[in-house]
């Protein structure tokens, strides 16, 4: 059977001006984790907060006290260079540090913001200096990239460099409030097939009108944004989301 089901409501769909809040009522309204989209303007032509923000909220939600368990920062790093920021995050609060594959395969070595590295990085490095400084490692892909470049990273020996999660994201990243892209839910369904016990994660447009498809498809840890915080009844909102997955798993079709 497939790691339990998770959901991590994004906070970018939150009310910033009381967001310590937001994310405290957000965990009693059933989440799991909370998903923290981090854009610095170059990945992704959009930028939203760093880490001063992630350390300001992080006294809101308690510590998870087991992996991946119930208060988990979920930080989504569109960034264009990963390795910079790992520290920084992890001092701010961050559990899950999830970056882009391909900006690991594309970018320096520097392990701090004002480092200078005349080495590239790569996945399986990155992914490894992560567990180092103490969290879970998540690796996302675009639409445009193909899952199977990931086979390398995840059926690697050497466990340290073997990512915790896959993150595929259903919309292209950088703005929310996109249409769900099923055509990338293939790519979901390969990584359950070959990787049973993975935590895979879908982002972008997740909400109960598509939760069903990417349940079928095999995905556990859902993100939905405005789904959530747009709700009227945020709490129903996460349950129904929690059964579409919990249903697929007891009926072994996840």
């Amino acid at each position: 059977m497939a790691p339990k089901a998770i959901i991590a409501p994004s906070i970018l769909s939150a009310d910033f001006s009381c967001l310590g809040a937001q994310c405290s009522q957000t965990m009693t309204d059933g989440a799991d984790w909370l998903h923290i989209d981090i854009m610095d303007g170059h990945f992704v032509p959009n930028m939203t907060f760093g880490a001063p923000v992630v350390t300001k909220i992080r006294p809101h939600v308690g510590r998870p006290t087991t992996a991946h368990g119930k208060g988990t920062f979920d930080c989504h790093m569109m960034v264009k260079e990963p390795k910079r920021w790992v520290r920084d995050f992890k001092d701010a609060g961050c559990d899950l540090y999830c970056f882009h594959y391909e900006a690991a395969v594309d970018s320096t070595a520097a392990d701090s913001p004002a480092g200078k590295s005349d080495k590239l990085t790569n996945p399986k490095e990155l992914i490894k200096f992560i567990h180092d400084n103490h969290m879970r490692a998540g690796i996302a892909i675009k639409p445009e990239t193909r899952v199977d470049v990931l086979w390398d990273i995840l059926e690697n020996p050497e466990r340290l460099e073997v990512p915790d999660m896959v993150l595929v994201m259903t919309v292209h990243p950088g703005f929310g409030g996109q249409k769900f892209m099923a055509s990338e839910l293939p790519k979901v369904r390969a990584l359950r097939d070959r990787y049973p016990d993975l935590n895979i994660e879908v982002d972008g447009g997740l909400g109960i009108g598509t939760i069903d498809e990417a349940a079928d498809a095999g995905a556990n840890v859902i993100v939905a944004g405005s789904a959530v915080f747009g709700a009227k009844d945020p709490a129903d909102v996460i349950t129904k989301l929690r059964e579409a997955v919990d249903k697929r798993r007891e009926a072994g079709k996840i």
